[in-house]
């Protein structure tokens, strides 16, 4: 009886070269979609993938031992098949194996008007078709380091002892105090109908993780947030992932060295589990990008005051650098091509800018001694700019109720004050929009790219 299994499995055991586990596969049962299927008139080749390998699997039909050939020969891409063959190594061929097809069984045709052809198709074409992408090498590649990151995550924070925190998607407060936030109404549109108050999606988990890590010592969030926030750049989504953690006892240097350590364990575990995938996009997305990562991972990250990098700007300006946005002044809010060129041109590298004007950054961030700045950082990465932003909190309750007082956001935050008068710390913690690292990861220019089914303004087909 043919053994059945995976694609996977095929190519695991050809690479550890387990001889005694090759020696002994016969004949195999797999089951799996049609990449291609071609034929030279008597003999014929599907490349099967079964959604557990990046590559495929080739399998191998003859009109001489194949009853069925001529209908066989006529399965197209995307079609589901049951097959049974006898395993062949092939290591003087591009694929160190082959399957040698004894029958096949199609357990699911496609329609003539199936989108998927043997062809590229464009990024654009295929975000109007978000349930079939996954087939593809693009979007299978995609899909599969997304899995593979999330797992990154997890074990970076658990291997640490952190406690993993679920923080509430619909809330009663805006924790970034932008305003660009989506409305939770019942039926009856009253937004005080259900809760007896007016309700909002996320736009973070930070101030509710806080309160955690004040019992756990090191917490993290890792879920969805919202932002109601009209644009339509290649950065911005309406629905993403966040990634929050807090720890207790700890200053801005405590978080960023946290940061450091976390960006690159998770690029080397991609690296690690994802090989085929990270080669594609090596090869197929961005050629720079092998090269980007393991500058940033081998690459100690520096660390720059906001205040040096106004001057480092300027210097740019006044030796004839042309930037887009050319009004640098102190307490401006840096712009990307600013961030760019900081960390591409002046440091050659990833670089933490720190200390940034308090008029610029949120209410929560601790208060620097000059009065003007807040201990807060912004991870700046080659080729696209800020990867991560961080601070220490502001632990003191009367400076944190006097900015919350004068913003006007104290009323339905008394308890995110409280965390301050009962046993509070100084404590610090970060965010990493995971739906961009995987940009940066991957390579890929667009965050619809990167998300199964992408939340943008005037987009909800799914």
């Amino acid at each position: 009886m043919a053994e059945y299994i995976t694609v996977r499995e095929l190519y695991e055991l050809c690479i550890s070269q387990d001889h005694q586990a090759l020696a002994a596969l016969k004949e195999v049962h797999l089951e799996g979609w049609v990449r291609t299927n071609r034929d030279n008139g008597s003999i014929g080749f599907i490349e099967l993938n079964d959604g557990t390998y990046f590559k495929n699997a080739q399998l191998v039909y003859n009109n001489k031992e194949i009853a069925s050939f001529d209908e066989i020969k006529r399965y197209s891409t995307g079609s589901a098949i049951e097959v049974v063959g006898h395993f062949a190594l092939t290591p003087e061929l591009k694929q160190p194996f082959e399957i040698k097809v004894t029958s096949i069984v199609l357990l699911g045709g496609v329609a003539e008007d199936y989108p998927l052809q043997k062809k590229r198709h464009s990024f654009e074409f295929l975000r109007d078709i978000a349930h079939l992408r996954p087939r593809t090498n693009t979007f299978s590649a995609v899909y599969r380091v997304r899995s593979v990151l999330s797992m990154a995550i997890h074990e970076f924070f658990q291997g640490q002892g952190f406690v993993y925190v679920h923080t509430p998607i619909i809330t009663g407060n805006d924790a970034e105090g932008a305003g660009e936030v989506f409305s939770v109404i019942t039926g009856g549109k009253d937004p005080n109908a259900f809760f007896g108050k007016p309700a909002c999606l996320t736009v973070s988990g930070q101030l509710h993780v806080e309160a955690l890590a004040l019992a756990f010592r090191d917490v993290y969030t890792f879920g969805p947030t919202f932002r109601a926030e009209i644009s339509n750049t290649i950065r911005h989504a309406s629905e993403f992932w966040m990634v929050e953690p807090e720890i207790a006892f700890a200053d801005l240097n405590d978080d960023m060295d946290l940061i450091e350590d976390c960006v690159k364990f998770c690029i080397q575990y991609v690296n690690e589990n994802c090989p085929e995938e990270m080669n594609f996009f090596n090869t197929m997305i961005d050629t720079t990008l092998a090269e980007r990562l393991k500058h940033v991972v081998e690459s100690p990250f520096k660390r720059m005051p906001y205040t040096e990098a106004i001057q480092e700007l300027l210097k740019a300006k006044a030796a004839g650098h042309k930037f887009e946005n050319d009004a640098i002044v102190w307490g401006m809010d840096l712009q990307s091509e600013h961030e760019r060129y900081i960390t591409e041109q002046i440091v050659k590298g990833p670089v933490f800018l720190t200390d940034y004007p308090k008029e610029i950054k949120s209410f929560y961030m601790r208060l620097n001694d000059d009065g003007k700045t807040v201990a807060a950082c912004d991870l700046l990465v080659p080729a696209i700019g800020e990867l991560v932003g961080g601070s220490q909190r502001e632990e003191r309750y009367d400076l944190l109720k006097e900015k919350m007082d004068k913003i006007g956001n104290a009323e339905g935050l008394e308890w995110y004050l409280d965390l301050r008068r009962y046993g509070g710390c100084k404590h610090a913690g970060f965010g990493i929009g995971f739906d961009r690292f995987m940009m940066y990861i991957t390579g890929m220019g667009n965050i619809r790219d990167v998300q199964v089914y992408p939340r943008t303004p005037g987009s909800l087909k799914y």
